[in-house]
């Protein structure tokens, strides 16, 4: 990743490539490697390399996301479009594709303050609303 953010595609390129020789269902990695490909204007590259990340966990939003931005490059905005949608409905899924995503019982989350009993006697209904004038 120092070599992808100093902008050393190939370099990176190569690194992820030995990693996933290793490990070939490394999603990060594989993830990684269509977004260099695509730094370096290769999006066919950038496409397979996508898709092969598509197949490691197809319920990823960044893995949709990632495809829309490569096809569109390439020129399909068909396809583009369908991974767009893609990322958008995986953006709605209430369970993370990442299970260490997931809630952490060590950070209990925000939980809604209990509701009120009604307002005492002696505040308005509604202060905002003006009374009716009585006629003279």
């Amino acid at each position: 990743m120092f070599a992808f953010s100093r902008g050393e595609f190939d370099t990176a390129i190569e690194k992820m490539k030995s990693i996933l020789a290793e490990d070939p269902t490394h999603f990060d990695t594989q993830l990684s490697l269509g977004m260099a490909y695509y730094r370096k204007a290769d999006y066919s590259a950038a496409i397979a390399e996508g898709l092969k990340a598509e197949q490691l966990n197809p319920k990823e939003q960044l893995v949709h996301t990632n495809l829309s931005l490569f096809y569109m490059k390439a020129g399909d905005k068909t396809k583009a479009e369908h991974h767009g949608l893609q990322a958008r409905i995986a953006s709605w899924r209430t369970t993370p594709a990442h299970p260490e995503q997931a809630e952490s019982p060590a950070v209990p989350q925000a939980k809604p303050a209990p509701a009120r009993g009604p307002a005492p006697a002696d505040f308005p209904d509604m202060p905002w609303k003006k009374k009716p004038q009585p006629k003279d």
